[in-house]
């Protein structure tokens, strides 16, 4: 009675075992794009909304200010009459395009309007900010 299975056998089913590993690695790796663009629009709503409310409760002038790779959150200093960096963001595997930078006011308002486009390999989104500050997302084709 043989036990065991012979050297023929384990390497078809090692090599079998490494190609579906393989097909799955590659399946993941493309739906990377796709987090990383739908993380930067996440992100980018909620500080947005983060920075009209700092100025509703703060009392203070805020604005995000984009570039094509992030992002920085600043607030007005009265005393000295300039823009002052709160934080700046990196985004990892997308592009940004702004037609504005938006500015928040303490009574919830906003100037600066703005559209901003959320792109890379996966899609496009489209930010916009309404002149109550009220923030909406929609996916482009």
């Amino acid at each position: 009675m043989r036990r065991g299975f012979s050297l023929l056998e384990v390497m078809i089913s090692l090599s079998l075992l490494g190609f579906l590993a393989y097909m799955a690695s590659t399946s993941f790796l493309n739906l990377a794009p796709k987090y990383r663009l739908q993380k930067a629009v996440w992100e980018i709503n909620s500080h947005l909304n983060f920075l009209r409310y700092k100025a509703l409760f703060e009392g203070v002038k805020t604005r995000m200010k984009f570039y094509s790779t992030g992002y920085a959150m600043e607030i007005y200093d009265e005393m000295e009459k300039k823009w002052k960096l709160e934080e700046k963001h990196f985004l990892e595997g997308v592009r940004l395009r702004s037609n504005n930078n938006p500015c928040f006011h303490p009574r919830g308002t906003v100037s600066g309007l703005a559209s901003i486009f959320i792109f890379n390999s996966w899609g496009r989104y489209k930010i916009t900010l309404a002149l109550s500050g009220r923030v909406k997302i929609a996916k482009l084709n």
